[in-house]
């Protein structure tokens, strides 16, 4: 069923690994905060507070790897109330975890405010969307099909 067409949304299952279970049993798994939500908060597996000053990155772990079922992402984005009350985001937003990958999810943060920010242990740091992924088959042509926009872009628009 599409987007749409049926109150239930699709599972997929997502294999998940704690690295040392006997030091992350005071986190909690990655977990979708309301009915409807599209991403999985995920928490900080710091050992001591990181403090993250303005214009500075700190890659902080998670505890964690995952098994990704092929023809799947997870894409790491930043959470909305962090980054309006702070400036902290991600630096490579939104992130991809491949579903090759075996190593632990690490987040990847900037602080993009005016003061420091410290990263707590279990603070929610970041979603986690699982997400179809189709890959293309690159054909090199001799011309393009012609548009309205042509080679407009980087606001050609005037908006």
């Amino acid at each position: 069923m599409g987007p749409g067409k049926s109150s239930e949304t699709e599972r997929v299952v997502v294999r998940l690994r704690w690295l040392d279970p006997l030091k992350t049993q005071d986190l909690d798994l990655p977990r979708y905060h309301s009915a409807l939500a599209a991403g999985m908060d995920v928490r900080a597996a710091v050992e001591q507070d990181v403090e993250i000053d303005p214009g500075r990155i700190a890659l902080v772990p998670t505890g964690f790897a995952v098994a990704i079922p092929p023809g799947y992402e997870i894409q790491v984005r930043p959470r909305s109330g962090l980054a309006l009350r702070h400036g902290l985001t991600l630096i490579n937003s939104p992130g991809t975890i491949d579903s090759d990958y075996r190593g632990e999810v690490k987040v990847a943060l900037i602080n993009l405010g005016v003061a420091p920010f410290r990263v707590s242990r279990g603070d929610r740091i970041a979603q986690l969307v699982l997400a179809p992924v189709i890959r293309a088959e690159l054909r090199v042509v001799e011309q393009l099909d012609a548009t309205d926009r042509a080679a407009g872009g980087f606001g050609h628009t005037g908006i």
